[in-house]
């Protein structure tokens, strides 16, 4: 895969990110990248493979996300033909593709159980098997994985596996949000502005004025790179006066046209209240809200002692200071208990 791609900031947040990441991008090990959406995971990745060993091999990128669960394991691990109703022909999954390179795994915590057990195999024994064969195949990769979930949250709940997890989490490097750097706003808004500029054949480049400027520094950018380069290219071609520009736009469907949500429930008029009835009716909330509390707090607790304890229901009990058959029950009470 040959792109054309940049990294641009210069935060000390995000810059520590990138050092992380080119310290690691040596080591034939496998990294996982960690960010909200929209963030650079991908480039991160892409950086990795470019400044390790493997820099002139393939190059593989896989979205986790973007393919029905009955055809990723396909996907990965290729197939024979027959092996499945419409599997006409033999076909090479994206660890044979990468052999040799990387293989970037994207939404990687989105991968099913199945899914998981098989690619703990690859990536500890170098060896994967196709879907309707027996014969193992030697596969040479590098394994860099991204997410924007908290994956050892995922463990606790049974989710995601945790020897997977040891695996692939040899090193960790987590990007941070655009509002956690906020001097690389205008950074790139400059950037993204002059390339939309260029893109339509304007010669010359002004800018923003300091309300817009002041604009974008402000806003909190919940889809951060993405949707900062989507406002500041919409900003740039809707401009058609000369000077900076002076209008920008976050919501692009905001309209007082626009429909209302389906979702919306119908005002319904109030109907009269006794006030003494409310005050009765109200007073059971608290102790209600009490209950579910306490129950959340143990829950939390339950869910951590064995995420701690590796899952070993005997070291959790003891880490909470329980009996086993105590923790058991409370285990149960929860609807914890594995299967």
């Amino acid at each position: 895969m040959q792109r054309a791609s940049q990294v641009i900031g210069e935060s000390g947040p995000f810059l520590d990110a990138l050092e992380r990441a080119s310290r690691a991008a040596a080591l034939d090990r496998p990294v996982l990248v960690i960010g909200e959406r929209g963030t650079g995971k991908e480039l991160v990745a892409e950086r990795l493979h470019r400044l390790s060993p493997r820099w002139d091999q393939p190059l593989v990128i896989m979205n986790c996300a973007a393919l029905p669960e009955t055809l990723i394991e396909a996907e990965l691990f290729g197939h024979e033909a027959g092996a499945f109703t419409g599997a006409t022909k033999a076909r090479t999954g994206r660890f044979e593709e990468a052999h040799g390179g990387t293989l970037f795994l994207d939404e990687l915590g989105t991968l099913s159980m199945a899914a998981q057990d098989r690619l703990l195999r690859a990536v500890e024994y170098g060896e994967i098997t196709r879907i309707g064969s027996s014969r193992p195949l030697r596969v040479d990769v590098r394994i860099v994985a991204a997410t924007n979930e908290h994956l050892p949250d995922k463990v606790a709940r049974h989710q995601f596996r945790a020897d997977l997890l040891d695996r692939l989490s040899f090193e960790v490097v987590t990007l941070p949000p655009l509002r956690a750097r906020p001097g690389d706003v205008m950074v790139l808004a400059d950037h993204f502005g002059r390339r939309m500029a260029a893109e339509m054949g304007r010669d010359d480049w002004e800018g923003f004025s300091r309300s817009a400027a002041e604009a974008l520094v402000a806003y909190d950018w919940p889809g951060n790179v993405r949707e900062l380069r989507n406002v500041v290219e919409r900003a740039v071609y809707r401009w058609e006066q000369s000077g900076p520009i002076d209008a920008i736009e976050f919501d692009p469907f905001q309209s007082p046209h626009r429909p209302a949500s389906a979702t919306a429930p119908a005002a319904l008029p109030a109907a009269p209240v006794d006030r003494e009835e409310s005050v009765e009716r109200a007073e059971p909330e608290g102790p209600s809200d009490f209950k579910t509390a306490i129950a959340r707090f143990e829950c939390e607790l339950l869910q951590k002692a064995l995420a701690d304890a590796r899952f070993n229901q005997r070291a959790a009990a003891k880490a909470l200071g329980l009996s086993y058959d105590q923790f058991r029950h409370a285990l149960r009470k929860h609807d914890l208990m594995p299967g």
